[in-house]
C-alpha cells in the first residue's frame, strides 16, 4: 500500500473567524448589541466626556463580550431562538392517577 502524508496547517480550524477566536456571526451580533447603548450613552448623558466614556464602556464591553463569547458554543441569537422554541413548545405532564382507578370512579357514578 502506498500511504501519503498530508500536512494539516495549525490554523486550519481558524477559517471563518476573526483573529482566530471569534466567529464572524458572533462579532456581528456583538456590534449590533453593543453599539446602540454606547451611542445613546455618549449622546444623551448630561456628564463630561470622560464620564460619558466610562459609562459607555461599562455598558458596552460586557454586552459585546457576552455576544462575542456566545452561550454553549452557539451564537446568542441561535441560543435565544432555541430557548424561545423550548419555552413555547414545552408540555406540562401531570399525574392524575392510574387508568384502573379512573375506570372504577366512572363505574361508581
Amino acid at each position: 500500500m502506498n500511504y501519503q502524508t498530508y500536512h494539516i496547517p495549525a490554523n486550519f480550524t481558524d477559517a471563518g473567524k476573526l483573529f482566530g477566536l471569534f466567529a464572524i456571526r458572533n462579532a456581528i451580533e456583538a456590534a449590533l448589541l453593543a453599539v446602540p447603548p454606547v451611542f445613546l450613552c455618549l449622546r444623551f448623558l448630561p456628564f463630561s466626556i470622560t464620564t460619558k466614556i466610562i459609562i459607555a464602556l461599562t455598558v458596552g464591553i460586557p454586552l459585546g463580550g457576552f455576544a462575542l463569547i456566545g452561550v454553549r458554543d452557539d451564537c446568542l441569537s441561535r441560543f435565544i431562538l432555541m430557548w424561545w422554541r423550548y419555552r413555547r413548545g414545552r408540555g406540562v405532564i401531570t399525574y392524575r392517577g392510574s387508568p384502573e382507578r379512573d375506570n372504577k370512579r366512572r363505574r361508581d357514578k
